[in-house]
């Protein structure tokens, strides 16, 4: 994968978590976030942050989180996939989003 198609997995990757995040909150989710520079940072009720970034030399999406930091590279058959562990991307964002912040993210 080049860079402009690792920026435009990234870019619709950042989409898609952004408005799970988004319709959590419309539906009484005490949750903030904000994407700046490519960088969504999703703020919980006690404050913690959760930050997803891209990393482009490692062609990785970083996730730090209270819990961690997760690297995911990915692949075209399985999506977004934690370098370490094979977990899917969406199932650790849901587990995070769930024990950080008691927030039911709906990444279907």
């Amino acid at each position: 994968m080049d860079e402009k198609e690792f920026a435009e997995c990234c870019r619709l990757a950042l989409a898609r978590i952004e408005n799970a995040v988004e319709r959590a909150a419309d539906e009484g989710a005490d949750v903030d976030f904000e994407m700046q520079s490519g960088i969504l940072e999703i703020e919980c009720a006690d404050g913690s942050k959760i930050i997803v970034s891209p990393h482009m030399i490692a062609k990785e999406l970083w996730v730090a989180a209270r819990s961690g930091g997760f690297h995911f590279r990915h692949d075209d058959k399985l999506g977004w996939v934690d370098t370490r562990t094979g977990e899917a991307l969406d199932q650790r964002l849901i587990e995070i989003l769930k024990q950080q912040g008691q927030i039911q993210l709906n990444l279907a």
